[in-house]
């Protein structure tokens, strides 16, 4: 008996399906290779690139940076939770300002202990003989004058009156630092009738009222250097300067 070459329904439907795995296979394949394929047209898991992104919490406060004034002093910003052994540092403004409300040291009046005086006989016998009075300051800090000494020639007790030709000076103070040097003069008039004669005078600082501090005995040198007698029937003094009074 002759066999038919026909195939049979149920092998023409295996046949079909076997073709059609094959085919969704192949295609599965490909779609892999090109990146698509994905349920929402990405990349598979197996082979896309994965990005971590930081998530923005809307709720929280927006900051601002704050800019930065390069002329604004340095300042350094205080810890919240100080520590009470560590030492107190001050903003730089407040510490500047705080030195610059400090109260400078008040100088006091010159009292005269701090002086010391030489005096120099000009032009013994001639118009314009005087004697030049110079202190110096030999303390550490400084002081002022004011007004003229308080001066008594040779020993006389009667002060001598200060001279109707210089210029009033009221309260005016004259700041003598320290090694710095003032200057007053006595101005001697002789009418050859009611003359005095002597070598020494005490020497008296005035305050703004008047009165004097204690007095110091001087003595007269001429330019050589040796002690000088001076003669006179009135006298007058002078304020102190910074400059030599009768200076030619």
């Amino acid at each position: 008996m002759r066999t038919s070459r026909i195939p049979t329904t149920a092998a023409v439907a295996a046949a079909a399906t076997v073709a059609l795995a094959l085919t969704v296979t192949v295609v599965g394949g490909a779609l892999a290779a090109t990146g698509d394929g994905g349920a929402d047209g990405s990349a598979p898991r197996s082979t896309a690139t994965f990005r971590t992104v930081a998530k923005v919490n809307p709720s929280a406060p927006y900051t601002k940076r704050p800019k930065v004034n390069p002329s604004e002093p340095y300042t350094v910003a205080p810890d919240p939770d100080p520590d009470p052994s560590a030492p107190i540092r001050l903003k730089k403004s407040v510490a500047v300002k705080a030195a610059a409300a400090k109260p400078a040291a008040e100088v006091r009046q010159c009292d005269g202990t701090e002086m010391s005086y030489s005096v120099l006989h000009r032009f013994p016998g001639e118009r314009g003989e005087h004697l030049l009075i110079t202190a110096k300051n030999t303390d550490a800090k400084p002081c002022w004058f004011t007004s003229y000494p308080s001066v008594m020639l040779g020993d006389s007790v009667n002060v001598l009156p200060h001279s109707g030709k210089d210029a009033p000076v009221g309260d005016a103070r004259i700041m003598v630092k320290p090694g710095g040097k003032v200057y007053s003069a006595v101005a001697l008039f002789s009418d050859g009738v009611n003359t005095h004669t002597s070598e020494d005078f005490s020497i008296a600082m005035r305050d703004r009222t008047g009165d004097t501090g204690p007095a110091t005995e001087q003595t007269s040198f001429g330019g050589d250097g040796t002690p000088s007698k001076f003669t006179w029937s009135e006298a007058e003094v002078l304020n102190w300067n910074t400059s030599k009074p009768y200076d030619f």
